[in-house]
């Protein structure tokens, strides 16, 4: 675990976190539900007082004896009422996520109105609603395609209650990081200082939820494992197979089915082709979930040409150091409906090619070939690279030309 995993306490106001609330106090009712003293019991800030950037100056550096996420609550912030209408109308949406989302839209939006709103998560979540509207909608997202692949996987209430909790709370601990080190930018743009940030955010919301919240454990623990995957190649504990719970397994794949549907060009059929290019990777009861819901979209149309996607894998192999990824090519080919005919226009798939581009940075492919062994080759780049992944040891670069 990173240094500043380690590190991480509430008995102290997060600056980023706070910064957070109090650009959302712009706009909402964010008040103090009770006194706020330090630890040495100076009273800080009254009960009932609305939050502003004076209670920033006055929380700077002080130890405070009660963590200051239990001291605030936004009185018109986040409700089950809220969550109902944002379900509503993702499902209603003309998206890929609908064919998933709408046989089990009745499941979902009533579970979402009787979802528990611990007054930690609905401040975090108002927070980020207000001042991150983008990390909120993927929050919603995520809740809503865990209780759908819960539903279709035959889970009761209970499980459709903690699926959809898991995949409504999983980021929280992004709102603790510097701005930058967001999930959705540091992929683009990953080097080791910002996979050292990043690979935080699960540890810091499960301790958040374990410390802060009444939340059953399961969530804590499916939300560590957002990121984690079964053969070892995840974060932030690079666990593997049965170390990963059944619903931290549910959460990776609804995770990395939204962020295959991150583009131009989302389609279904390439989160269902992403989530099988590496065998292993994910559990496919879930996996078979989603590529079920695919065959339900129209097909995807090729749109390049086989010299032009031979080329961008021949790119992405000088990058990454490896052998070309010839089964994402005849993955791709499978996907266009072109199999066997790779002398003719139509036969690439852009799916194989977006799927190349929107893969995880190279930094993480050489992480993974140096979690697994790889090639001698593979072991020797790795074993020449000087900074290793603090969680589990293993090798995280930065790219190279």
């Amino acid at each position: 675990m990173s240094p500043s995993a380690r590190s991480v306490s509430f008995s102290t106001a997060n600056p980023h976190a706070l910064a957070t609330i109090l650009e959302a106090s712009e706009t909402r009712s964010i008040i103090a539900s009770r006194d706020i003293f330090d630890v040495s019991g100076i009273k800080l800030w009254a009960r009932d007082l609305p939050v502003s950037q004076a209670l920033q100056r006055k929380l700077l550096d002080r130890q405070l004896r009660h963590p200051l996420e239990s001291c605030l609550v936004a009185e018109d912030g986040v409700s089950g009422r809220s969550l109902v209408q944002s379900v509503e109308e993702l499902v209603e949406r003309d998206t890929p996520l609908a064919a998933l989302l709408q046989p089990h839209a009745e499941k979902i939006v009533h579970a979402a109105e009787h979802l528990p709103l611990h007054s930690v998560a609905q401040l975090l979540l108002t927070a980020g609603q207000a001042s991150r509207p983008g990390s909120f909608e993927h929050a919603v997202q995520a809740m809503a395609l865990a209780g759908a692949l819960m539903s279709a996987h035959g889970g009761g209430t209970r499980d459709m209650r903690l699926a959809m909790l898991a995949g409504l709370l999983h980021d929280l601990g992004e709102m603790y990081l510097a701005p930058q080190y967001g999930e959705a930018d540091a992929d683009r743009t990953l080097d080791f200082q910002s996979y050292q940030q990043l690979v935080v955010h699960p540890h810091v919301g499960k301790l958040l939820i374990e410390q802060l919240t009444n939340y059953p454990p399961e969530v804590a623990r499916a939300i560590s494992e957002h990121h984690e995957r079964l053969d070892g190649s995840g974060y932030p504990h690079c666990l593997h197979r049965d170390l990963v719970s059944p619903l931290g397994r549910l959460l990776a794949v609804s995770e990395a089915t939204l962020a295959a549907l991150r583009g131009d060009s989302p389609h279904l059929t390439r989160a269902s082709v992403a989530l099988r290019v590496v065998p292993g990777e994910f559990d496919f009861g879930w996996v078979g979930l989603v590529s079920l819901g695919a065959r339900g979209q129209k097909a995807l149309q090729a749109t390049l040409g086989v010299d032009e996607l031979q080329a961008r894998l021949e790119a992405g192999r000088c990058l990454a150091g490896g052998p070309p990824p010839r089964r994402l090519f005849d993955a791709g080919c499978r996907v266009a409906g072109a199999e066997g005919r790779a002398g003719t226009g139509a036969a690439p798939a852009r799916s194989a090619a977006r799927r190349l581009e929107c893969q995880r940075p190279v930094e993480r492919s050489n992480h993974r070939r140096a979690g697994r062994g790889g090639s001698a080759g593979d072991r020797g780049r790795a074993a020449a690279a000087p900074a290793r992944h603090p969680a589990c040891g293993a090798v995280a670069r930065g790219r190279t030309a």
